[in-house]
């Protein structure tokens, strides 16, 4: 079975003035200077590194459209660096 959710968490790095990203999403590492460019990398990026680094061929050929298609958790950090 495919897994199907992932979760991306934006860090600050108060020395880099950067955001970055810790994730379980195999080759996912954001560095972005504002949330809303972090998030935009984000959601160019993950879906197509999941179906690459975590999806078989063999689940590519056999599985419904629906299951390829991954769940991301991300939420907006609330501290004020964000």
């Amino acid at each position: 079975m495919i897994k199907r959710m992932f979760s991306v968490t934006a860090h600050w790095d108060d020395e880099g003035k950067v955001f970055y990203s810790e994730s379980d999403i195999m080759g996912l590492h954001i560095e972005a200077k504002t949330i809303d460019e972090f998030e935009s990398i984000m959601m160019e990026v993950a879906p197509g590194l999941v179906i690459a680094n975590h999806v078989s061929k063999a689940e590519l050929a056999t599985a419904a459209p629906e299951d390829l298609i991954p769940a991301i958790l991300w939420q907006r950090p609330t501290d004020k660096a964000a």
